[in-house]
Order: structure tokens, then sequence, then C-alpha cells
């Protein structure tokens, strides 16, 4: 009787492993053993768990992740795309340049982590650690070459994303949101199982381009199985995504978590869902993609509207941030409906130029934020022109960089997948996403007019009026408060929030002015069929 594995060994047989291509999964393997080196590092000298030691070796890690990356693109560029490791493992444009999307991610958010971990009393190798891995799994999704090494990678950066999350321990809304990520994450991964398994049924493979090959040769005549386990993937990855309706956990897991783990969230989780929501659809299902395409036409379409018009009635920055970054969802998801190669290229472009400017945006925000009480009000960054004017200038321009202004990465951003859009005919889902930039560029110049607004200490002012007949002329009756903010006069801004903001404005305004290289690579970014 043979029992799988134990019955070969018994049997005497061989067991071939497959071929281990360790080039092609390098910058995972920098940032996995990196994280455990750090742990183990600090485990043992203990005198090395400060703040800037661990920093340092965090952002460490993370640039040469970003270096193996960009190596590993001159590569492709010169031998071609290839899959390794049985085929579970894809390495082509998309892939890479996902892992420089995601690996940069990793350094600014390790860098701007540095000015949180000063002032909050968490365990700051913990929180670099976790970050370095959730960066691991986001790129284990992108280069996957199989649904179950695709669910491996998501889980392995959701568990990170839920801890990250619930790390302020003194702020009992970073708990809640926390939980939420957690229990909303777990039913999701569910359903994202059910779809595999589903898939795995109609096709007999769960291997994307087996997948693909079986579905080219075969005219299926009843596909129910096969459309039920399509749309439980494309669930699966819409929460991850953010996408409505899916969306619901966003504003308050947003708004509870430190500021420093949104910015990473809304760069990395994203970035790594669209990378496997893009995988999955158009190379192993480009034969149905008259069956897919109308469902992620509706998803976004609703994603941008509802994104953009809830946006508006927020008065805390976070939660505003956060429908915001849902409206931003709908957009990449243009890219993602046209089903075309400019739209995959579209979709990349926007992933990348999004990454930059809402870390340095969080980063930005977290100066404000009291770590025990969590979320930043509105109208606690008034005066901030006054106060620190770089600062000031560099939000304004990551803002309006958000909203598509011209002579920035989000101008080119938002007409690349709306020019998708209508390549492949979606007007009306093109004239949709025009509207709901222009809602959005509301509540971002709202933003940035708060912010070059003149500070005002608050005040009593007694008001003389009377009340009825009898009252006596003059005599005060009542006393009006000025809702104003005190502000202190000097703003401090640790070093390293410096680099962040500095590096994603060079970023953000310079491939927006000189938009052909970045452009170029987003559109040599070809997913391998």
């Amino acid at each position: 009787m043979n029992f799988g594995l134990f019955g070969t060994i018994a049997q005497g047989s061989v067991i071939q492993f497959p071929s281990i291509s360790y080039k092609s999964i390098g910058p995972e393997l920098v940032l996995v053993v990196g994280s455990l080196i750090i742990m183990v590092v600090t485990s043992l000298f203990p005198a090395m768990r400060r703040r800037e030691v661990v920093t340092f070796m965090s952002s460490s890690v993370a640039a040469i992740a970003l270096i193996d990356s960009i190596v590993l693109w001159s590569q492709f560029r010169s031998h071609g795309a290839y899959r390794a490791i049985a085929g579970s493992i894809t390495l082509d444009g998309f892939s890479v340049f996902m892992m420089v999307t995601i690996s940069s991610a990793a350094l600014l958010g390790s860098l701007a982590a540095g000015s949180y971990l000063t002032k909050s009393n968490v365990g700051v190798v913990e929180f670099q650690s976790l970050l370095l891995l959730a960066s691991s799994g986001g790129m284990i999704l992108a280069s996957a070459g199989d649904l179950i090494v695709i669910f491996v990678g998501l889980e392995v950066l959701s568990i990170a994303l839920y801890v990250l999350a619930a790390f302020e321990k003194r702020n009992s809304r970073s708990g809640e949101a926390g939980l939420k990520y957690f229990i909303l994450g777990g039913f999701s991964s569910a359903i994202f199982l059910y779809g595999i398994a589903l898939t795995y049924g109609a096709t007999g493979s769960t291997n994307i381009s087996k997948i693909a090959g079986y579905l080219a040769a075969n005219t299926i005549t009843n596909n129910g199985v096969l459309l039920a386990g399509i749309a439980l993937l494309i669930v699966g990855f819409a929460f991850k995504v953010a996408a409505v309706p899916f969306h619901l956990w966003t504003p308050d897991v947003y708004q509870g978590s430190p500021s420093v783990s949104t910015g990473y969230m809304a760069a990395a989780a994203k970035a790594a869902g669209f990378a496997g929501l893009l995988r999955v659809l158009v190379t192993a299902f480009p034969t149905l993609s008259n069956q897919w395409r109308p469902i992620l036409w509706v998803l976004a379409g609703l994603t941008m509207v509802f994104g953009a018009a809830l946006a508006l009635i927020q008065k805390d920055v976070k939660r505003m941030l956060a429908y915001s970054s849902i409206n931003h969802a709908g957009f990449v998801m243009l890219g993602v409906a046209a089903g075309s190669s400019s739209g995959t290229s579209a979709s990349l472009y926007y992933l990348i130029s999004y990454t930059f400017v809402i870390i340095a945006t969080f980063a930005i925000i977290s100066v404000f934020e009291d770590p025990e009480v969590g979320g930043v009000k509105l109208t606690d960054l008034r005066g901030l022109f006054e106060r620190s004017p770089f600062i000031a200038f560099a939000l304004a321009i990551f803002l309006v960089a958000q909203a598509g202004a011209p002579l920035t990465t989000g101008l080119i951003a938002k007409f690349s997948v709306v020019a998708a859009t209508v390549s492949a005919h979606s007007y009306v889902l093109a004239v949709i996403a025009m509207l709901s930039a222009v809602v959005a560029a509301f509540f971002y110049l709202r933003i940035v007019a708060t912010v070059f607004s003149k500070s005002v200490n608050q005040e009593v002012e007694t008001g003389y009026f009377s009340d009825s007949d009898d009252s006596v002329v003059g005599e005060p009756s009542s006393v009006a408060v000025a809702s104003t903010v005190v502000v202190d006069s000097k703003l401090k801004i640790d070093s390293l929030t410096y680099v962040v903001v500095v590096v994603s404005l060079l970023f953000t305004v310079g491939f927006g002015i000189f938009a052909a290289p970045l452009s170029q690579m987003a559109n040599q970014a070809h997913l391998l069929f």
C-alpha cells in the first residue's frame, strides 16, 4: 500500500525534488533572512536593540532587496522571462517590477517607522522584522506561478499586517483595528482558498500556466464551477485591495493603526493584492475575459464613486485618506478591467507612484499623531506652513499628486489608466473615473488649504445680546468659545522623516517631469504568458 511520501520511501524510490533557483527568489530571501538576523542579533546583544541601530539594520536589508530587484530587472532585460522551482515561481518583467515597488515600500516604511518608534514604547525589533516579513510575502505573491504559492504569499503578508495594525498597545483603537482586520481577513482568506479549490476541480491544476493551457486547449461546456472559482478569487483579492463593497474594514483599520503602519499597509498591501489579481486573471484566465471583465467594471465604478464621495464628509485625516485609498483602488482596477498589456502597464505605474506619495503622506501625518490616542483631526494640521514651510509644501505636493496634478506622477498615473479604459471601449467607466477625480480633488485641496491657513490660539469671547426684553442692555448674557486649535510654534520632525519626504518628493516630481524612464519600465513589465 502506498501512503504518499512514506510509501515512496518504504519502496526505496528516489524522491525527485524540484531544482531551486535561489537567484529567482533572491529579494524574498534577503528580506526573510535579514529579519531573522535582526531578531537573533538583538536577542544575543540587547545593547543593539536601540531604535537607531535596528532601523539602520532594517533599512539596510530593504535597500539590499531593492538593489537585488534592480539587478534582476537588468538580467530580465538581457535574458528574458522564465519560470523556476517547478513552475511555482515566475520571473518576468511584471514580477520584478513589483519587487522593486514592494522593496521601495519596505525601505521607505522602515525609515518612516524610525520616527514613530522614537515616541512610542512598542518593540522596535518586532515592528521592523514584521515589516520586512510582510514585504517578503508581497513579493512571493507577485512572482507566484501557482495558486497555492499565491495563497502562501497572501497569508505571510496579511498575518504580519494584522500585528502591525494592532501594534500600539496603549491605544484601544489600534487593538480594535488589528482585531477587525484579522477577523475579516480570515474570512477573505477562506473565500480565496475555496476559490482555489473550485478552480482546481474545474481545471485539474493549481499551476497558473497549466490552467491557461488547459482552458486554451479545451472548450468547457458547463463552466459553472470554474466561474464560481474565479468569482471567489476576485472576492479574496478585492478585500485585500479595499474595493467596494469589500472595503468596510479600511476606514477603521486605517484610523486605528499607527500612521506608519497605515502608510505601509496602503502601499504594500495594495500593490501585492493587485499583483496577484493581475497575475491570476490576465495570465490564467485570458480566454474567459468576457466573463470576469464586467465584474471588474462594476467593482471599479463603485470603488471610485464611493471612495471619493465618502471622503468628503470625513473630519479625521487618516479616515479621509482611507476613503482616498479606496478611490485609488478603483483607478488601479481600471487598468485590470481593461484586460490589455497597456492596462497592466498603467496599473503598475499607478501602484509605484502611489507607493511613494502615500508612505510620505502618512510619515508627515504621524508627526501630529499621539500614539496613545490615535487619529489626526483635520484641524490639527492648521498652521503647518508657519511651523515648517518645507514639510507643508511637501505635503501639499503629495496631496495634489494624488489628485492628479500636472508635473507629478499622479497625472501620468491617472491619465494612463483612463487611456487604457478608453482603448478598451469602456467609455462610461472612463467618464465615471474623471468625475470621481474632480470630486477627490476637492478634499485634497481642503487639506492643503488647512495646512496653509494661519494658526490661532484658543480664546474666550464675550457676547452682548439680550435673550428677553427684561435683560439689561450691555450685560453679558452668554459666552461663545472660539473653536480653534492650540499649536506649538516648534514642530519636532525626525531626520528619518525628512529622508522619506525628500526621496518621495524627488521621485514624485522628478518622474512627473521626466516621465520617460519610469513609463518605459512599466511598459516593459509584461506578464509571462
